[in-house]
């Protein structure tokens, strides 16, 4: 039977291209965008992505009423966030004065103002957009096939601090060092884009599709 993968739909986010990439390389699984906490609940494998404010995302998971689902597939099912699908695992975000998230880590969202600077001691721009490489802080099946320092997608104004460094999947540096991936049991999450990083990007949707826990 071909496995079913949902991609959460809560109204933001890049449902589409995310959609399509893991189509891609999915061979004949399901491959559904979806609100629906049932579907969601019986999937094989969830995708997370988003994009957006802190606070208007929360918003738009509750309207939905997607909260229980989420944190019901990140502790159950092999689990991929994806931008903003990183960032509301947090804890708190300080974005429009503090913004409350689903706090399944322990951990702030921080802007990247006054920290990001680059060689010529100017401020770089934010957001932080373009492509950048991705260190490899730990072996894991979602990087098989792709070299240490390979270059992904980003499109970001905030950075995840999680308290625990050992959930820290890989780190890039834009000015300072941030966490631009974490992983933890059966959740991969990352800031930057795959559905956006051409073959790179494929091969990690591929290794979380065949991914194994």
């Amino acid at each position: 039977m071909a496995q079913k993968i949902a991609v959460i739909d809560y109204g933001m986010g890049n449902l589409r291209s995310v959609s399509k990439a893991i189509e891609h390389v999915a061979d004949d699984a399901e491959v559904r965008t979806t609100d629906d906490p049932k579907y969601i609940a019986a999937a094989d494998r969830v995708v997370f992505p988003g994009q957006g404010a802190a606070r208007d995302c929360m918003a738009a998971i509750g309207e939905h009423h997607l909260n229980q689902a989420i944190l019901a597939a990140a502790a159950s099912k092999p689990f991929l966030g994806i931008c903003m699908g990183l960032q509301v695992l947090m804890r708190h975000s300080e974005e429009n004065g503090g913004t409350g998230l689903l706090g399944l880590f322990d951990g702030e969202v921080k802007r990247f103002d006054g920290l990001a600077m680059g060689d010529n001691g100017l401020p770089l721009k934010i957001p932080h957009m373009g492509w950048s490489p991705v260190h490899q802080q730990v072996a894991h099946p979602l990087w098989g096939g792709i070299a240490d320092e390979s270059r992904f997608y980003f499109v970001h104004s905030y950075r995840v601090v999680p308290e625990d460094v050992s959930v820290i999947a890989a780190t890039t540096d834009y000015g300072v060092r941030f966490t631009s991936a974490i992983a933890r049991d059966n959740l991969f999450a990352t800031q930057f884009h795959p559905e956006k990083s051409a073959d790179t990007g494929l091969q990690l949707l591929h290794n979380f599709v065949n991914w194994s826990i």
